[in-house]
């Protein structure tokens, strides 16, 4: 994880001087704006990272250089064989962005469903709580 949030700082910082180049430039502000949203997305992420890599508290294999492919190995989580609701997610998306064309109403309808598949695509695994049978 040191390599990764050293590379989203270092593409953080890069973005800023590439800002302050197109800038003196250009000077045009949607381009400057991009330029400016796409370094802060790169520090979130790199910030990111390196907070997670602080709070495990150990060196991941990855960034050990000695390191064999068989340290990485294990449990890596649970990763579901299959699942309907990226769909209904993905076209309640869609159905969103075109209500901006649309119309407002439209948008109310597409983002209650957006939610709606939101929820139940995180909350697809969950078990509900048994009570205990006498």
């Amino acid at each position: 994880m040191k390599t990764n949030w050293m590379l989203f700082a270092g593409l953080s910082i890069f973005y800023v001087i590439i800002t302050i180049v197109y800038w003196q430039v250009n000077g045009e502000a949607l381009g400057i704006t991009g330029l400016m949203l796409s370094a802060g997305l790169a520090g979130m992420i790199g910030f990111y990272v390196w907070f997670t890599q602080k709070r495990i508290g150990s060196t991941l294999p990855e960034d050990n250089i000695t390191a064999e492919i068989s340290d990485g190995a294990g449990e890596l989580g649970f990763f579901s064989p299959h699942s309907w609701w990226p769909l209904p997610t993905g076209l309640s998306a869609l159905a969103t962005g075109l209500g901006l064309i649309i119309g407002w109403w439209f948008t109310l309808i597409a983002v209650s469903s957006l939610v709606i598949c939101v929820i139940g695509w995180v909350t697809e695994y969950e078990k509900p709580a048994t009570s205990p049978s006498h």
